[in-house]
């Protein structure tokens, strides 16, 4: 019997661990800003200069992004959901931060490096999508 719960624990203890690996750490706006800009000078080749003027835009964009949250947040705030319009406001407002951001750094990259910026960028997204679609079915089996 003894063996049996020493090994149970074991078990346990070894899955349990294994969990924690799997998670990412979190990671400060500024770090997340420097692994995105060092990804990009990898993929992209970027120059001394591009890098530059890519961190400057990504801190814009990291301050758009923060200001955007502490906005949703405070219509969150209390009991009051955010009404149909906030939302449509809201999401105009996230289109129109990329957009932005996708033309300063058009002005930034030599064309094939945008090129194949949109190519990463739209492949990380169909990877994501797949993911999600993963989760959600392994959510439904687990549920059942």
């Amino acid at each position: 019997m003894k063996k049996l719960i020493l090994t149970v624990a074991l078990i346990v203890t070894t899955v349990t661990f294994a969990q924690k690996e799997n998670k990412k750490e979190a990671k400060s706006p500024e770090q997340r800003t420097e692994k995105q800009l060092e990804k990009m000078t990898e993929e992209l080749d970027l120059n001394e200069k591009q890098q530059k003027e890519v961190k400057e835009l990504l801190e814009t964009q990291k301050e758009n992004r923060k200001a955007l949250i502490e906005k949703r947040n405070e219509a969150k705030e209390g009991d009051k959901k955010p009404n149909k319009e906030d939302r449509i406001a809201m999401k105009e407002e996230m289109t129109k931060n990329k957009e932005a951001f996708k033309t300063k750094l058009k002005t930034i990259l030599t064309e094939e490096q945008f090129q194949k910026w949109e190519t990463n960028v739209a492949e990380k997204k169909e990877e994501v999508k797949e993911s999600m679609k993963e989760n959600k079915k392994n959510k439904k089996k687990s549920d059942k």
